[in-house]
């Protein structure tokens, strides 16, 4: 159930995300952009929520906004309102781009099934051998479409995103999401972590025709973090992210059946939670 937000109506709820329009006809070029605690996995909304999950994925946000010299959705035109301060953030709008763009600098998820099936990555060819984790020669571009609530967000080489968008915009996309990867990637490296791949998603603001970050950025939504020490021991498993969730919805249930999802066990909410909390802890400390 969406919050009542003196000043602002209800326009969307997304899996996590639920978007506010102001009722002042003149801020009508924001949007103000709340983080709720639900949680998904294999584009499927769970049950039950993650405890402050919400302020967590803001409070990195913000952080990361600060780290990086990249234009983004954040306004500073009028304040939160009090009822989703710490969880919410008003932005520009903007006319956003088809793509999710998904940089990988390690193996993992559905590009290490894609490697496995062809020897690629959304057009990319890699090297043969690679075990799950391993690190890339180099960070690659490995776009997807987004897909409509419900369905599967779909793999697609850089050819197919200069069909949708345009050769400027796509090369300007994928030059961007790999400058950003990589100054996170060394930031998060000097605390002991590896940024193994992300998605950022990007829009044009119409105010000025730019190219602008939106939504959340470098969040364990978002991304797959690990830790070094770990990883340099051989474990690829520890992370900071939701495979918590990941790994025990797919022991314990058929994503491609047509059965709902399972509710979450306690310790899983638990444990996803406090995983949230210790990567802030680590990085924004």
């Amino acid at each position: 159930m969406t919050k009542v937000i003196p000043g602002w109506h209800h326009v969307y709820s997304g899996k996590v995300r639920d978007l506010y329009e102001a009722d002042d006809a003149l801020l009508s070029h924001l949007i103000l952009v709340v983080a709720s605690d639900r949680v998904s996995a294999f584009d499927r909304i769970l049950q039950p929520e993650i405890p402050n999950k919400g302020e967590y994925l803001t409070t990195l946000t913000h952080w990361w906004f600060d780290k990086l010299d990249v234009p983004n959705h954040i306004s500073h035109e009028v304040t939160v309102p009090q009822e989703v301060q710490g969880r919410a953030m008003v932005c520009k709008k903007l006319e956003m781009f088809p793509i999710e763009c998904v940089v990988r600098g390690y193996i993992s998820g559905s590009g290490y099934k894609d490697y496995l099936a062809t020897g690629e990555i959304c057009g990319n060819e890699l090297p043969e051998g690679l075990a799950f984790g391993d690190k890339l020669p180099q960070p690659i571009f490995t776009p997807a479409y987004k897909a409509e609530l419900g369905e599967h967000d779909e793999n697609i080489t850089f050819e197919k995103v200069v069909e949708l968008i345009g050769q400027d915009n796509a090369e300007q996309l994928r030059a961007t999401s790999l400058n950003i990867f990589n100054k996170a990637s060394a930031l998060a490296e000097q605390v002991g972590l590896i940024l193994a791949d992300t998605k950022f998603e990007f829009g044009i603001n119409p105010a000025n025709g730019e190219i602008t970050l939106g939504d959340e950025v470098l969040t364990p939504d978002s991304s797959r973090y690990w830790s070094k020490a770990a990883w340099e021991a051989g474990d690829r498993k520890e992370s900071f992210d939701k495979q918590i969730v990941r790994n025990w919805l797919a022991a314990n249930w058929d994503p491609t059946g047509d059965t709902n999802p399972p509710s979450l066990p306690a310790e899983i909410v638990t444990e996803t939670s406090a995983k949230y909390a210790q990567l802030i802890s680590l990085l924004a400390r």
